[in-house]
């Protein structure tokens, strides 16, 4: 596959994570945790996908789930202390490949 190919192919797929969140983080997030955070989207190396909440105040596991299920499979999550009183939430999802 060339770059160009590995790269629309990642910008496909980070169209469709974003539309999946903005569809099912209501449900997945009931307690506005992740809703209305910064958030960034980004590729990386053409393979993974990383989507990183900041200044989320507390994050349930049941949260994490719901999240991950719209994410899909490979998913993964890192929290991590931001400040003393809030959090990043970052989830890895691998771009599948053939």
């Amino acid at each position: 596959m060339t770059k160009s190919l590995k790269h629309q192919e990642a910008s496909d797929t980070l169209a469709a994570m974003r539309a999946r969140l903005e569809e099912g983080l209501a449900q997945a997030d009931p307690h506005h945790r992740l809703r209305n955070r910064p958030v960034t989207f980004r590729a990386l190396a053409g393979r993974t996908l990383e989507v990183v909440y900041r200044d989320v105040p507390r994050i349930e596991e049941s949260e994490v789930q719901g999240v991950k299920r719209l994410l899909g499979p490979g998913c993964y999550c890192i929290v991590e202390p931001q400040t003393a009183e809030t959090l990043t939430v970052r989830f890895v999802v691998p771009i599948d490949q053939d």
